[in-house]
């Protein structure tokens, strides 16, 4: 049974005082009062709502009646609040009966609207929490298809949408910037999840057909407030999935892809998994040591390489898909200048651009360490 709380009564006693002059006491299904435009009443027993609880029935207290009480309760009227048919508490109007009469009705509706407005709010509080843990659930790749499904229905999701995950990374972030960027996604964006993940970062989980419009006419920058410029966040979008059960596979690409553009200096706002596949697919491989030994001759020419120019200088060859000219152009450096620079890499790694195995180890360290 739906109980009245202290929150709920005195925002309904400060309401019915906005409407009407006398003073106004709720109490709780026991009859204490637990809100009051006299706060020294606070805590006492309420005769007339006792009477009211048990007859379910308004009940009039004149001052012949009063006095009959040796004044244990006061000249008024007092009402049941009633929610779905139960008497849930009692509201009571100061005054003599025939004053406050005429503001039964109106004080009575104020109510028991309060009553529902707190209702509707709280069950809208416990669906976010619920749906906000679904969301992390899924992230983690903690529920099993069956479960996905039977959740996202729940919460009228289509568990077969195609969808991918963005992170969302504040670079200031604070309490009031994190709940201003959640409440404009919740608002704007009613067929998508969102969930708050860390003090810095949220996840989007935003249908495909969306993400690709939002692409094709770059206007994924608007799913932020008007007043949010793009050097206070970044966004990272992961992989396309084909079902909700999918979505940790999505999260876990942008994760990884955030960390190399981390890594790296990567100073873009949005970043897309699709640009940086091969990094983010082998986040974990570089963190290995596989990779520590397969990397040895490329951690030998970091070493050597004081100024960092012959490294940057394999890693923009490799960005240019192993283009002399247009590596060069991007590099601001001779042609020759850049082929004597390769022929140095080669002499300190002892490896050679020749070999296609050698030279794959090259292109992995180059994209892979930063």
């Amino acid at each position: 049974m739906m109980k009245l709380d202290k929150q709920t009564a005195q925002a309904i006693v400060k309401r019915t005082m906005q409407i009407i002059p006398n003073s106004v006491n709720v109490m709780d299904e026991q009859g204490i009062i637990i809100a009051s435009g006299d706060p020294s009443r606070i805590g006492e027993r309420h005769t007339g709502a006792v009477i009211v609880l048990r007859h379910n029935q308004a009940v009039e207290i004149d001052e012949k009646l009063a006095k009959q009480w040796n004044y244990e309760a006061r000249e008024g009227l007092n009402l049941p609040i009633r929610y779905l048919g139960k008497t849930i508490g009692v509201i009571g109007i100061s005054g003599a009966p025939e004053a406050v009469r005429h503001y039964a009705e109106l004080v009575t509706m104020a109510a028991e609207l309060i009553v529902e407005q707190a209702i509707v709010l709280e069950t809208e509080r416990w669906q976010r929490r619920y749906k906000e843990e679904f969301i992390r659930q899924l992230l983690k790749g903690s529920l099993n298809r069956e479960q996905t499904e039977q959740q996202a229905r729940f919460f009228n999701l289509n568990p077969a949408q195609a969808l991918a995950a963005i992170i969302i990374k504040l670079n200031k972030p604070t309490s009031e910037e994190l709940q201003t960027v959640l409440l404009h996604l919740e608002q704007q964006q009613q067929n998508a999840s969102v969930v708050v993940v860390d003090l810095d970062k949220l996840v989007l989980l935003l249908p495909v057909e969306e993400l690709l419009q939002r692409q094709k006419h770059k206007t994924l920058n608007q799913l932020f407030p008007s007043q949010t410029v793009e050097t206070d966040y970044r966004m990272v979008i992961g992989c396309q999935v084909g079902h909700f059960v999918e979505a940790h596979f999505s999260y876990q690409s942008a994760l990884h892809t955030l960390a190399y553009a981390e890594n790296n200096h990567t100073k873009k706002q949005i970043i897309c998994f699709e640009a940086y596949r091969l990094q983010a697919l082998l986040a974990d491989f570089s963190h290995s040591w596989q990779a520590k030994e397969l990397f040895t001759p490329v951690q030998q020419l970091i070493s050597q390489d004081e100024k960092n120019v012959l490294f940057k200088s394999l890693q923009q060859y490799f960005l240019s898909n192993c283009d002399l000219v247009h590596a060069s152009e991007k590099l601001f450096i001779h042609q020759n200048t850049l082929r004597y620079r390769l022929e140095r890499i080669e002499q300190i790694t002892s490896l050679s651009f020749n070999k296609i195995e050698d030279k794959f180890i090259l292109y992995l360290g180059a994209i892979l360490m930063p």
